[in-house]
């Protein structure tokens, strides 16, 4: 067990300000208040340990109706992405793993239909050219199934064209990659070689249905935006992607949650992710000859934007993506990236579906895990949500 693993006795003793840190959890337990979320979860973390952390609300848990607390489980979705792309960051560091590297090169099974050209750093940058490659989830636990969909995808745009967000697929390839080159189940991996060493063994992709019981069940809440109200606030009507209602409530199904789905499936409590993000912040040494988890240059690299020519599809932004996460940036459309406006702008991480949230901001060294089993149905009040919550816990040290 490592520092990274242990609460603060009170905020001021990591530097946050416990009145800033009290109107933060004001505004996140407003929803949860009101009737809207049925729980939601919050840790905030600076100088390697979580500051504060508290849960609010209730939650269906093992069937049962129960109040959430600091022990609730939730499914982090999107979030996850920041994690398994940081056990390829090992794989880097190891020269185990080439960023120019094919992936059909290293999982042959997947070098069909135009595929062969995919790099591995196509796959951490989303432009890979097939966002949604179809694989069921009631196939997720089965690796053969897997090989079968990797032969059988398809390219819907040539291979590093653009920027379109792969919600699942290419997190599939990419864990593929992890097993081949480290001899070890991706799962496994990214348990033994970051979540143990630092401290935060329940960090998980995917857990046994023994603990299925902790898992807070995911609810849809509200009513989305209508399309003539999307116009009239000037917004365009949001793409279709495998990112639907019935798949976000797939997570609730046994064999998702222990299939630990590399693109979404990560598993943890609010105040894990926040340790993670802490972790990247601090690479501390944790192996027995005292060598960090991370090479520190592989660290800096894969935290550099690297998609600056890439644009978001619906909203023209710039995309701001490093090796699989987001960076803020100082163009004013951090908060369209999910981050707070008061964010720096080398504030990194990655949010997920529902509105979970995971950052770091290397300028004030708090890092930001929020969780809620309430996926707002109201794309615009969700993504305000977050930015509101972000941009308080932005601004809590003192």
């Amino acid at each position: 067990m490592t520092a990274l693993a242990q609460f603060a006795e009170h905020p001021r003793e990591v530097g946050l300000d416990p009145v800033k840190v009290d109107e933060l959890f004001r505004r996140v337990q407003r929803e949860v208040a009101e009737g809207l979320l049925p729980s939601c979860q919050l840790a905030i973390a600076r100088n390697g340990k979580i500051g504060a952390m508290k849960t609010f609300g209730h939650a269906i848990q093992g069937g049962t109706d129960q109040p959430a607390t600091n022990r609730t489980l939730y499914c982090v979705f999107s979030c996850t992405k920041a994690i398994v792309s940081s056990a390829i960051w090992i794989l880097l560091g190891e020269k185990r793993l080439e960023l120019s590297e094919r992936a059909a090169e290293i999982v042959p099974e997947f070098g069909t239909n135009g595929k062969d050209q995919i790099t591995v750093e196509h796959l951490l940058l989303h432009t890979g050219g097939f966002p949604n490659a179809p694989y069921a989830q009631s196939e997720w636990l089965d690796r053969n199934k897997r090989l079968e969909r990797f032969k059988a995808w398809r390219l819907e745009f040539p291979v590093g064209e653009r920027f379109v967000y792969h919600p699942t697929s290419s997190f599939w390839v990419l864990a593929e990659i992890i097993e081949r080159r480290s001899g070890q189940d991706f799962r496994l991996f990214v348990r033994d070689r970051i979540a143990l060493p630092l401290g935060i063994p329940e960090l998980r992709l995917g857990i046994p249905r023994s603990e299925h019981g902790r898992m807070a069940d995911i609810v849809h809440v509200g009513e989305a935006l209508t399309p003539e109200e999307l116009r009239n606030l000037g917004l365009p009507a949001m793409p279709e992607t495998e990112v639907t209602e019935t798949a976000l409530n797939g997570f609730n199904d046994p064999i998702v949650r222990e299939s630990g789905v590399p693109g979404g499936g990560g598993i943890m409590t609010a105040g894990d992710l926040a340790l993670f993000y802490q972790a990247l912040l601090h690479n501390p040494p944790v192996a027995a000859k005292g060598a960090p988890i991370w090479q520190p240059e592989v660290l800096r690299e894969a935290l550099r934007v690297r998609s600056g020519d890439y644009f978001d599809p619906v909203f023209k932004y710039k995309c701001n993506r490093a090796l699989g996460v987001v960076v803020a940036g100082d163009d004013g459309f951090a908060n369209f990236r999910g981050f707070g406006r008061t964010n720096s702008p080398s504030t990194f991480g990655h949010n997920g579906a529902g509105g979970q949230l995971g950052w770091a901001d290397p300028a004030t060294g708090i890092s930001l895990g929020y969780c809620t089993n309430g996926i707002d149905r109201n794309n615009l009040r969700q993504g305000r949500r977050g930015v509101a919550i972000s941009s308080l816990a932005a601004v809590c040290a003192l």
